[in-house]
């Protein structure tokens, strides 16, 4: 098992449900968009650019998307919080995940490459 699988296996439900329809909606979105394990984390990046990745909140473990260029996309959903960079994207894993509103981010983000 690679690194990459290694990750989604040892998260623990719903969590691990949440990431692994991520992952694949993600991958999924574009034939440009590879997943690359980096930073020990899961990072997808568009034509060799880095362009989001998959964590986790540290205190309630949910999963969010994290965009590298957080700074140049204007969405309200999207959350800066004190990072300098990214801004992020909350998931319930406890509820329906929105993937109009993940598509329309993505794509919103692929479009500054």
């Amino acid at each position: 098992m690679n690194n990459t699988d290694n990750f989604f296996e040892k998260q623990e439900e719903p969590y691990k449900s949440a990431f692994l329809f991520l992952r694949d909606f993600i991958i999924n979105h574009d034939s440009d968009i590879e997943l690359l394990y980096k930073w020990k984390l899961p990072y997808f990046y568009f034509k060799g650019k880095p362009l989001c990745y998959l964590w986790k909140d540290k205190k309630t473990n949910e999963p969010y998307i994290s965009f590298s260029k957080g700074l140049e996309l204007h969405h309200p959903a999207l959350i800066q919080g004190d990072r300098k960079r990214f801004k992020i994207l909350p998931i319930n894993p406890n509820q329906d995940i929105d993937v109009i509103l993940i598509q329309t981010i993505l794509e919103q983000a692929i479009k500054l490459y």
